[in-house]
């Protein structure tokens, strides 16, 4: 992170969980970036297993 000129944009990075976005600079001139989660695993919904 650090002062950037604000008309250059860095690419959109995606990897296989994780998207990263450039955002606009605040009032100071620093530039930030949102970081996207994909999740890793699905969630199923818990059933009480048989009694033997």
């Amino acid at each position: 992170m650090g002062k950037v000129d604000p008309k250059k944009k860095v690419p959109e990075g995606k990897t296989r969980f994780l998207t990263t976005t450039q955002m606009e600079p605040n009032e100071k001139g620093y530039v930030g970036y949102k970081l996207t989660w994909e999740p890793f695993q699905k969630e199923v919904k818990y059933t009480t297993p048989k009694r033997p």
